[in-house]
């Protein structure tokens, strides 16, 4: 059989080559992404199983593997239809680029007309796959979060700078109507000054922590010792590969 239609499509994903990889070799991940039931055997020779949702199901074979940086399988129907096992092939690649890993896949087809029903469904399933890695690397971003609300109310300058440091990147850059701060330095050095010109005042998260591909939403408030609210607002999350804040914006509710 002879392929010779090829898909082909590249992603960015804000993680390094070897978590996103871990998503061909575990079952438990490649199933998390593809859909419950689905395995694969990492080696070659080893079988390969994806179960969608709406229950059509695809086998295949590992064919060639890569630590970290590639994987080849092929890739057909159970049913037979529109590819019957063994009739196309997929190969990833995986090359780091900075912030993250680039992801380029291509699955080669023999016949152009099964080869363009499968476009939006790669388009589709990648988005997922970006949101599974995604969700796993930032499962702690509301620790995250307030673990920088929390900075925000520490006086002692060292414990501060140890905070910040857990939480965030050291060139973390936050804006908000008071704020154009360009690492982690700058940012303490302004809770500092904030801390002397408005004591008391304590910001606290409300609500849940929401997430998508490296992007964290919360809302919050700021409370004066007495427990007055004195303003409250929205902050955007920008998290790198390693889960720590890389940039926050604070905008206020007015």
């Amino acid at each position: 059989m002879t392929l010779t239609h090829t898909l082909e499509r590249t992603i960015t994903i804000e993680a390094s080559p070897e978590t996103v990889f871990r998503y061909f070799t575990d079952s438990a991940r490649w199933a998390s992404w593809w859909g419950a039931g689905s395995s694969i055997d990492a080696f070659p020779g080893g079988a390969v199983k994806i179960r969608h949702a709406n229950g059509v199901e695809v086998s295949g074979q590992v064919l060639e593997m890569v630590e970290g940086q590639q994987i080849v399988f092929t890739y057909g129907y159970e049913s037979g239809v529109p590819i019957p096992p063994g009739g196309s092939l997929v190969k990833i690649v995986l090359r780091p680029v900075e912030g993250g890993t680039q992801l380029s896949l291509t699955h080669a087809f023999a016949d152009e007309g099964v080869r363009d029903h499968h476009i939006q469904g790669w388009r589709f399933q990648l988005s997922l796959f970006g949101n599974t890695v995604s969700n796993e690397i930032h499962a702690n971003a509301a620790e995250m979060v307030d673990g920088w609300f929390a900075a925000w109310t520490i006086a002692d300058d060292a414990q501060r700078n140890r905070a910040l440091a857990n939480v965030a990147s050291p060139d973390v850059k936050f804006r908000d109507r008071y704020s154009l701060l360009e690492g982690a330095d700058d940012v303490s050095a302004h809770i500092a000054a904030a801390l002397r010109f408005m004591p008391g005042i304590v910001v606290e998260r409300r609500g849940k922590v929401r997430q998508c591909q490296g992007v964290a939403i919360t809302e919050w408030a700021a409370l004066s010792a007495d427990g007055v609210e004195r303003m409250t607002g929205t902050n955007v999350f920008q998290l790198g590969s390693d889960g720590k804040i890389t940039a926050a914006t604070g905008i206020l509710n007015v």
